[in-house]
């Protein structure tokens, strides 16, 4: 399999593995949302989308792949990737990239689609060079990476394609943390630890308020977000969390 999902206790490990750069077609895609799929019917609080290369966390889409099939098989593609992608914001689970190798066109949209972003250092570079095939970032680029980084910076990436470092990655808010490459598994794995721990319907109602009120009006994503609180006010977690704060012991979360 090209993409790979291990579920470990309450953390699905989603594994990229298409040698030798993780570039994806058809077949890659309907991997990859399979992956996601065992993650949300598992259960888990976090999924850690990473990579089997030691290069590459993704090039992005196969270009042979493009020149060997038709436009119209190409535009049915890129939506099918949409609707993969999607699903990162969609499903309960915390999505995390870690990023340790290159992550270009396709590949970051993949990063790019999760909720958080760890990157190792290094020198390899993260990018939308779609302009220079004549294209651009089809499966969600455009749209996302404004998003995160600002609509002037994230232009002048994409209509010059420019790659950058991990370090000027963090430097514009396309990843959220930048650590030493040897210390990325063990953070990635605390920070996994760290999610899994919590709370997990307060956790899934914060991406929920989150994803579905940042580009709405100010006032719907307030109204969103008092939909997403009053029935954690009603759960036994919200009970456990305020109890066991007030008795100045841990938490223990069962979900309901």
């Amino acid at each position: 399999m090209s993409v790979t999902a291990e579920i470990q206790e309450r953390v699905a490990w989603i594994t990229l593995d298409r040698p030798p750069a993780n570039s994806y077609d058809p077949a890659f895609l309907e991997a990859l949302d399979e992956a996601i799929g065992r993650a949300a019917a598992a259960g888990v609080a976090v999924g850690v989308v990473r990579s089997a290369s030691e290069k590459f966390f993704s090039a992005g889409a196969d270009v042979k792949g493009f020149l060997a099939r038709s436009a119209d098989e190409n535009m049915a593609m890129v939506r099918r990737a949409h609707q993969v992608f999607d699903r990162f914001a969609a499903e309960a689970p915390v999505f995390v990239a870690a990023i340790a190798g290159h992550a270009l066109g396709g590949g970051l949209e993949i990063a790019l689609a999760c909720d958080v972003r760890v990157a190792a250092e290094g020198s390899y570079r993260l990018g939308l060079p779609e302009v220079t095939l004549g294209l651009l970032p089809g499966t969600g680029g455009t749209q996302r990476l404004p998003r995160l980084v600002g609509r002037g910076r994230a232009l002048e990436l994409m209509t010059t394609g420019r790659a950058v470092t991990p370090q000027e990655a963090e430097r514009l808010g396309m990843v959220d943390r930048l650590v030493p490459a040897d210390e990325l598994d063990r953070t990635v794995a605390e920070v996994a630890a760290g999610l899994a721990g919590g709370a997990p319907l307060a956790v899934a109602a914060v991406k929920r308020a989150v994803h579905q009120g940042l580009d709405r009006p100010l006032a719907d994503g307030l109204q969103i977000e008092l939909e997403q609180l009053a029935p954690l006010f009603a759960s036994e977690d919200a009970r456990e969390g305020m109890v066991a704060f007030t008795e100045k012991r841990p938490p223990k979360y069962a979900g309901r």
